[in-house]
């Protein structure tokens, strides 16, 4: 099965770095309906007692709504590019070297596989090197 290439849109929350800090912002989002495919949580050790909370995908105005009132921001200048489909050996290596060859740097790479399925999720500074990125991956994949 070819690979699944798209753009997702990423959402960030600080949170508070003590017990149930995450599990408020979360609980919030699932009584919205939001069914989130990806999370990355982290302290923030540049300012101690807080951490931030990294979420996709948010859909519809009721979970955007409630995101926003759990004061989740879209993050807009940063380009996220969702990469789904049939593991193979060598995919991570494969694809961040289409995406060096066309000189762009990664913000972040997280991926994930369970069974023969992955899902990876590489973060860029700007859409616009995200839409580059989703295109060479299209090509090269």
């Amino acid at each position: 099965m070819a690979l699944s290439i798209t753009r997702a849109e990423l959402w960030a929350a600080e949170i508070e770095d003590q017990a149930g800090g995450l599990a408020s912002k979360l609980d919030g989002l699932s009584e919205a309906g939001a069914n989130l495919e990806f999370v990355f949580a982290r302290r923030s050790p540049e300012d101690p007692g807080k951490g931030v909370v990294f979420v996709t995908p948010l859909k519809g105005a009721r979970q955007k709504l409630a995101a926003k009132k759990l004061q989740f921001q879209l993050l807009e200048r940063i380009g996220v590019v969702r990469i789904e489909g049939n593991d193979s050996p060598g995919l991570s290596a494969r694809i961040t070297a289409a995406i060096a060859a066309k000189k762009l740097s990664l913000r972040g790479f997280s991926g994930s596989t369970i069974g023969r399925r992955v899902v990876i999720f590489v973060a860029f500074d700007s859409k616009a090197d995200a839409i580059q990125a989703q295109r060479t991956l299209k090509k090269s994949l």
